[in-house]
């Protein structure tokens, strides 16, 4: 039986669920793969904290450099997170030929072409299922599930703190600070939200998962980020009344050769399967050219969804490893293909807007007027009280509409002195953003 020697960065959450499986399911992978996966050593800050996971204390370092330097260890799992020293680890492990796995979502995304590319020179693994949903193997269905597909659209809920977030926003009608408060309180929600909240965790996930969808390099900065801080509870209502549910969602879409690529909180129908992912939970839909609709669903955070997924690359790898098959798969798929990143104001969408207008008689029709001015077709309108003289809520929803047109339309709508306030707006997917 092949004995594989691994080396861990990092004790936390995720390290504490990797170890865990390694050590309680440690028969099990034996049994299914012939294959002994060894701990050898765990680089932690604080070797003496208690911890639930027991493990022998000479297992424990704080001296990182001493896994890098083993040359018995085979394989290194960062597991610390964030860009530095988290780098600096994985690219001098890499040097020294070791393989990778890395739950390191924001590294990836962000100075993931000098890894990828030393990885591939070193003839070395990096594993990364763990960076994207957690307990959801989207990494593997994109790289080998649905490889043989042209990748038409992708969207998906991949944070699970905004989606706990806008689910108590909806089923209790809470504000959104006491909503946050309380993902706070039961550990959904970091101390500093912003990486959540604002959308950018999510466009993180996205690069990685639209660089493996579209085999394209993806600027970090070119990705359009918008987070759910300024969705309000008459935001949910109005769409609930509307047929729909507000989500943040990451968009990826292929069009004329050219990709969109956006985090923002959307609209979608009630009764999509999508909209129904509630709470902590992730979802993925893929529609590919050859299979149609896919949706992956599960569990997108915690210590052991994740550590399932490390523990899946450490088990791939050890496999390559074993039958001599070193990068079977390549480190990442680049195409050939001419395609760019579509400009933001060249999308095309739905929009639901919010305006805070005047109860009066012709208020409607200005504002339809500009609308109409800017190409920009309505489908429904509602609007909530009778206030004479003074400013209600006007929610209009309308048809397909080019982000441009839009923003010039919000501009010149919120010059009318019968218009109080600047105007809110959500993008809106359904069938017709997907006929």
């Amino acid at each position: 039986m092949k004995k594989i020697n691994i080396g861990i960065i990092g004790f936390g959450t995720v390290g504490s669920g990797t170890v865990k499986i390694l050590i309680e399911n440690k028969e099990l992978i034996k049994e299914r793969t012939n294959l002994e996966i060894n701990i050898k050593k765990i680089a932690t800050r604080n070797t003496s904290k208690e911890r639930q996971i027991k493990v022998p204390s000479e297992m424990l370092t704080s001296n990182v450099n001493s896994l890098i330097n083993d040359p018995e260890i085979d394989i290194i799992v960062e597991l610390i997170g964030g860009i530095h020293p988290a780098k600096e680890f994985i690219m001098e492990a890499i040097s020294q030929g070791k393989h990778i796995v890395t739950a390191n979502k924001a590294l990836l995304a962000t100075e993931g072409d000098e890894i990828f590319s030393l990885a591939q020179q070193k003839k070395v693994e990096i594993g990364f299922e763990a960076s994207v949903a957690g307990g959801i193997p989207i990494i593997k269905i994109l790289r080998e599930g649905l490889i043989a597909n042209k990748i038409k659209s992708m969207y998906g809920i991949i944070n699970g703190t905004s989606n706990y977030i806008l689910t108590k926003m909806t089923d209790e009608n809470k504000d959104f600070s006491v909503a946050l408060k309380e993902a706070q309180e039961l550990g959904y929600a970091e101390a500093d939200p912003t990486l959540d909240i604002e959308g950018i965790d999510s466009a993180h996930k996205l690069a990685i998962l639209a660089r493996l969808a579209y085999g394209i390099r993806i600027p970090f900065n070119k990705i359009h980020i918008e987070g759910i801080s300024k969705i309000t509870p008459q935001d949910i209502e109005f769409a609930s009344e509307l047929g729909y549910k507000v989500k943040l969602l990451a968009i990826a879409k292929e069009t004329n050769g050219k990709i969109e690529l956006r985090v923002n909180p959307t609209m979608i129908p009630k009764e999509y399967l999508i909209s129904k992912v509630d709470g902590v939970y992730n979802a993925i839909y893929v529609e590919g050219d050859a299979t149609g609709s896919t949706l992956y669903y599960g569990r997108g955070a915690g210590s052991m969804p994740t550590g399932s997924s490390v523990v899946s690359d450490i088990i791939d790898i050890s496999r390559n490893i074993l039958k001599n098959s070193i990068q079977r798969i390549p480190v990442i798929y680049e195409t050939r293909r001419n395609i760019e990143l579509k400009d933001m104001k060249d999308i095309v969408s739905m929009y639901y807007f919010r305006f805070f207008a005047i109860d009066k008689p012709g208020v409607l029709s200005k504002i339809s007027g500009i609308l109409g001015n800017h190409n920009i077709s309505i489908a429904s309108v509602i609007q909530k009280g009778r206030r004479v003289g003074e400013a209600v809520p006007l929610v209009v929803l309308t048809h397909e509409a080019k982000e441009s047109d839009v923003l010039k339309a919000i501009e010149d709508i919120d010059k009318l002195p019968v218009v109080a306030g600047k105007t809110a707006f959500i993008r809106v997917e359904d069938e017709e953003s997907y006929r």
